[in-house]
Order: C-alpha cells, then structure tokens, then sequence
C-alpha cells in the first residue's frame, strides 16, 4: 500500500492528485505545520530532511514531487501521466517536470521571502527593508517572473497541456507553482492561457478529489 505523508499546505498535494487521476488505493499519514510554518519534527523519522511530499511504497521511500510522480507513473501508470519514450512529448515532458521546482519555484519563493521581510525586521529597519524589498521587486523579481510567464504563455499556445495533446504528470508538477502566481500576481490575470490552464486543472474531478482528502492550499483561500 502506498502511503502518503502528507504535509497540510504543501506540495504534497500534488502526489494526492496524482494518485486519484491513476485510480491507486493509497493512504494518507497527515502532519501539520508547526506555527512557524515548519514542517513537524515526526516527518524525520521518514526521510531525513524532514520534508513533505514523501511516501513509502513498501520498502521504498521516495521523496521530491517530481521523484515521486515519475515513479507512479513509471510503476504504475500503465500508459497514464507520461508520454512515450522517444517522442517530442515525452521530452517536454521531462522538462516541465524540473522546470516547475529548478526554474520557477525558486524565484516565487524568493518573491515570498522579500515581500513578508519588512514584517519580520525591528520596527526601526522597517523603511530599509520595504525598500529593499521593493527594489528587489522591480529590478530582479517581477521582471525575471514576466519572462517565464510569457515564456509559459507561449507553450500553451501551442499546446492545451505542457508536454503535450494529452494531459500528464508535467501539469500536475506545475501546479503548484502556477496556482499560487494565480492568487498572488496580478500579471497573470493578464495571460489567457496560463489562466485558463488553472481553470482547466482545478475542474479535473480527480483534482477536486485529492483536494476533498488533502485539505487544499492556504493560498488559495
């Protein structure tokens, strides 16, 4: 049985949708964040980081979302979530699958950390760390997230999925951080496609089932 250990407002509501498009029985361990948003310290005795997503499928533990989705769909997706080997999909595929944590993540998260700096710094650094953060914003950050937007925009224009005509685990790894650019930026709105890409995913009924049995994300509410 595949069990997942599943952290409250995290990526690992990924692993739960990708588990319901595949129809897997599985079962969910839940954790909840400390209130420094930390994950809790009984997720080290499953992996070592302490991190969440993580699921053990019998003597195996893998961790990383998109470890853990190439693994399900490798093992058992029986032609579902990928596309075949040796074709332009399944190349697009595996490249949206380390584009969503290695290129774009990254710079949200850094967008996150300088927009929350002014509230964790003494009262008297306050208007030095606004500035920092604004300038950050407009010299580093927001353009550097219009280009991969655009960038973004351009592929489904091409395509109705990432990798492809068929939909695959390449859309549930960008998931995550396309819906949180959708409740939080508002050049997105500007962009037809990666909004309606949104719209697209958030229909799935096996979306709307992991999201039943996960809890969903914080930032969409």
């Amino acid at each position: 049985m595949i069990v997942v250990h599943h952290l409250n407002n995290s990526r690992s509501q990924r692993i739960l949708w990708a588990l319901e498009e595949l129809g897997l029985d599985y079962e969910i361990k839940h954790y909840k964040r400390e209130p420094s948003m930390q994950a809790p310290a009984a997720l080290r005795a499953v992996h070592p980081l302490g991190k969440s997503p993580v699921i053990t499928d019998g003597d195996k533990t893998l961790a990383e979302s998109g470890a853990i989705l190439e693994y399900l769909a490798e093992t058992y997706g029986d032609g579902k979530l990928r596309p075949s080997a040796g074709t332009p999909e399944h190349l697009r595929y595996r490249y949206f699958l380390h584009y969503a944590e290695g290129s774009l993540m990254p710079l949200l998260f850094m967008k996150l950390v300088f927009g929350r700096l002014p509230t964790r710094v003494p009262w008297f650094i306050k208007p030095a760390a606004k500035a920092i953060a604004a300038g950050a914003d407009k010299t580093l950050l927001n353009p550097q997230l219009g280009n991969h937007f655009m960038f973004l925009e351009m592929e489904l224009a091409q395509r109705e999925w990432f990798a492809g005509p068929e939909f695959s685990a390449a859309d549930i790894q960008m998931s995550f951080p396309l819906e949180a650019s959708a409740a939080r930026s508002p050049l997105f709105k500007q962009l037809p496609k990666l909004s309606a890409f949104v719209t697209r995913i958030q229909a799935r009924p096996a979306y709307k089932r992991a999201l039943e049995k996960g809890g969903g994300y914080e930032m969409l509410k």
